[in-house]
């Protein structure tokens, strides 16, 4: 059981037995990007929050989900869950709460994009990008690039091959293209950025002094051609393997906060919910995305990312709190809700904000873990009030241990879900999690995991 013997206390006989003792093998990869990797339309961004495509087609396999039915994702992040909808002919909310992830998702769901415009285009911006190295230069390429990139974009890049990739971003807000056109070729290029970085800048991290030998030969506009080319034949690919009638399903993305959702997905409106949230674990998912702000200027410094992003996310990283924020209260609506669970929190909580006190960080877990229960709490509301009765919500979620003090998030998320309607709730441990850190001092001792809640509400 990878529940502490410390935790069983707070859980009932029969919440107990329902806890599984061991991960399904064959399903540890679901809460990975892995075999996502390279799957037509999927492998376009690879996102590092993301969750297998197969997930999604067992969940609705499993839930008995077909064409013609309606899911919905209120985490939505690079579009999964509903690319595989739209594969099956399922109709589709989504909502994505980060901006420039939502452009990511709008795009991959765009297949009827109109291949002669995309190859007519992209002949004009290879020319774009020529025209501009013949042309001779009234100013160095180190003034043009400090002119337009903050410095964390200059030292991930030589100096050539950021300015190619300029003249590139130039071209797409230059020629006339419609929005789906737009958004095809900003999510190649987008797709580009960390391939011909000359520093390491893998998911989720970026490394600008620690360089790479791979993209040394790596002509930018020579790699965006052939992004493009890979692109248009994934469209083709996945239209050669929907369903027939896939054209016939809606699709419906919002860039919205999904904590309330009441004016975008009606009551008893949805069939079935398969999401992953944030996971419990002080991933900043708005820094995540620092370089590929920075690089089309949607962000230059952190306040920017802060004032535009953060303040839109729900609650899962300490950057996002200020400790006078008086907000960070444990909700009232939850004690109501699920009374054991708000117990064991507020004692959580304490410990956190004790233990901060003596660590080098300070860092506020304390508050971290009362605003992402607080908005679990709104989540698991929503979800209950769109879902028809009958139906299933499947969350893809691990749990935690900050600080050392372990966080069952999986439980807590069930009987939440209980506390506000749901009939039961059940638990697959998918696999476990942290392994890596091995005996490392720094870090807690408590072995994690990475689980599937599935809640049911009453016929």
């Amino acid at each position: 059981m990878l529940i502490t013997p410390q935790q069983l206390c707070f859980f009932t006989n029969a919440e107990k037995a329902r806890m599984p003792s061991e991960k399904h093998d064959e399903k540890t990869e679901w809460g990975t990007f892995k075999d996502s990797l390279k799957a037509p339309i999927h492998s376009w961004f690879t996102y590092p929050a993301g969750f297998s495509y197969k997930a999604v087609e067992s969940s609705f396999k499993a839930h008995h989900i077909t064409s013609g039915d309606t899911i919905y994702d209120p985490f939505m992040g690079s579009g999964t869950t509903n690319l595989v909808a739209k594969k099956l002919g399922i109709h589709s909310y989504g909502v994505e709460a980060h901006p420039f992830v939502f452009k990511i998702a709008r795009a991959k769901l765009q297949w009827e994009i109109d291949r002669d415009e995309i190859l007519h285009a992209l002949s004009q911006i290879e020319h774009f990008v020529h025209a501009h190295k013949k042309q001779p230069r009234s100013r160095s390429t180190q003034d043009v690039l400090h002119n337009e990139f903050p410095e964390l974009l200059l030292k991930c890049y030589e100096d050539d091959t950021l300015l190619e990739l300029l003249w590139i971003r130039n071209a797409l807000n230059t020629i006339q293209l419609s929005q789906e056109s737009y958004d095809f070729f900003f999510v190649g290029l987008t797709g580009l950025l960390r391939e011909v970085s000359s520093a390491a800048t893998g998911w989720p991290y970026i490394a600008p002094n620690k360089k790479k030998t791979t993209s040394a030969n790596k002509i930018p506009l020579t790699e965006f051609r052939r992004q493009m080319y890979k692109m248009l034949e994934d469209i083709r690919l996945m239209i050669s393997e929907a369903i027939p009638t896939y054209s016939d399903s809606q699709h419906h993305l919002f860039n919205a906060d999904s904590r309330d959702v009441t004016d975008l997905v009606t009551d008893k409106s949805i069939d079935h919910i398969f999401t992953s949230p944030p996971y419990l674990n002080n991933f900043d998912y708005a820094d995540r995305t620092r370089l590929e702000l920075y690089f089309f200027g949607e962000a230059n410094t952190w306040g920017d990312i802060s004032q535009q992003i953060r303040t839109k996310l729900m609650t899962s990283a300490t950057t996002q709190i200020s400790r006078n924020d008086l907000r960070y209260t444990l909700s009232e609506d939850l004690r109501q809700a699920c009374p054991d669970v708000y117990v064991h929190l507020k004692e959580a909580i304490q410990v956190l904000s004790e233990r901060r006190l003596h660590k080098g960080g300070k860092k506020s877990y304390d508050l971290l873990v009362t605003g992402y229960f607080n908005d679990m709490y709104c989540e698991l509301k929503e979800a209950f009030r769109v879902l028809k009765p009958g139906r299933s919500a499947v969350f893809v979620l691990g749990d935690s241990a900050p600080y050392g003090v372990h966080i069952p998030t999986d439980e807590f998320i069930g009987k939440i879900g209980r506390g506000l309607g749901f009939s039961d709730y059940h638990i697959t441990v998918l696999r476990e999690r942290g392994g890596k850190w091995g005996e490392n001092p720094q870090r807690h001792k408590v072995k994690l995991k990475e689980s599937i809640v599935t809640l049911t509400k009453y016929p």
